[in-house]
């Protein structure tokens, strides 16, 4: 088995020049955390869709960032080697051994366990370094100032709340510290589940990228919070089909609360509204629709739509005073 992997990275790296390759020079972190097991990278980058090429993350088994002259296969690669029963330091050190041009790269290893291995290439532009701690890594590369890196990982360790705080917290640090020499553009973020559920679409907690920003860490911050708020109207809908209304409306509300209409188009409030009248609460209900409608007339239409689809009580008298409020 390790044999055949470390075969299959010499292959892909070997398959492009390392001049021709993207080069991705940006900051980044991978972490896990120790009391969830959950595991995240985050990163930022003055190049386009910066996303689907540097981090690289599964539940149960490590995230991975690679970048400077970027080769995009060692995520995969790392998460196979991870995934048959390496180490994050065996697993770097058997894609590196493979890699032709290890001297351009700069790439992080987190695995399950919480065990960290970093590599910088010594052709990485400067300022180019990296910061390892408990459970996490934060690299960097033609940053404006060398100092980029330890600014990272103190924000990380001084910081409160979940992995993905955490997360932007040492990308926000980067950026208050100078961040890439040449400005900024893209940013993501992916935090997936300590362990696997066998859906991988359940296991990825936070999956977003910015592809192309003026802002682009504050933008992935915004889409973190809103993130946050769906995951409380995904409860609520999962409350609801266990028929604990009480509980649904809980979600419902919470999630409201935390986004202004205009950043949600009225589908917060309309949702929490339809489950008000549903749980016979219609009264309650007529602000959040008078709110809804105020975003968007197709609301009220979509109304007079809900009762055939079972969503709404079939009742015409209750349909038209629901449509009717201004």
């Amino acid at each position: 088995m390790r044999r055949s992997l470390l075969a299959a990275a010499s292959s892909a790296a070997a398959a492009v020049p390392a001049r021709g390759q993207r080069p991705v020079h940006t900051y980044s972190i991978v972490a896990r955390d120790s009391v969830t097991g959950q595991l995240g990278v985050a990163v930022q980058s003055h190049w386009f869709n910066v996303g689907p090429i540097v981090p690289w993350a599964e539940a149960g088994v490590g995230a991975i960032a690679t970048q400077s002259f970027v080769e995009p296969s060692y995520g995969p690669l790392a998460l196979q080697l991870l995934r048959a029963g390496r180490t994050a330091a065996e697993a770097l050190r058997g894609l590196v051994a493979a890699d032709p041009h290890p001297e351009v790269r700069q790439v992080a290893i987190v695995d399950a366990h919480g065990g960290v291995a970093v590599h910088t290439g010594a052709q990485a532009i400067a300022a180019a370094g990296h910061v390892t701690g408990d459970g996490f890594s934060v690299q960097a590369n033609m940053m404006l100032r060398p100092t980029v890196p330890a600014a990272m990982a103190r924000a990380y360790r001084e910081s409160k709340g979940d992995l993905a705080e955490h997360l932007l917290a040492a990308l926000e640090a980067a950026q208050a510290e100078g961040g890439d020499i040449r400005g900024r553009q893209s940013a993501a973020i992916i935090v997936v589940a300590g362990e696997p559920t066998g859906r991988s679409w359940q296991d990825r907690l936070i999956d977003l990228r910015i592809e192309d920003h003026p802002s682009p860490v504050a933008e992935l911050r915004r889409l973190v919070h809103l993130a946050r708020a769906y995951q409380h109207m995904n409860a609520g809908d999962e409350a609801t089909t266990r028929g604990d209304i009480a509980g649904a409306l809980r979600e419902y509300a919470t999630a409201e609360s935390m986004v202004p209409d205009e950043q949600t188009n009225g589908e917060m409030v309309f949702w929490h509204a339809v489950m008000l009248v549903n749980a016979g609460r219609v009264e309650e209900s007529l602000p959040l629709f008078r709110r809804a409608y105020a975003q968007d007339e197709n609301w009220r239409e979509l109304v007079r739509r809900l009762p055939a689809a079972g969503q709404l009580p079939p009742d015409p008298a209750l349909t038209a005073r629901l449509t009717a409020v201004r």
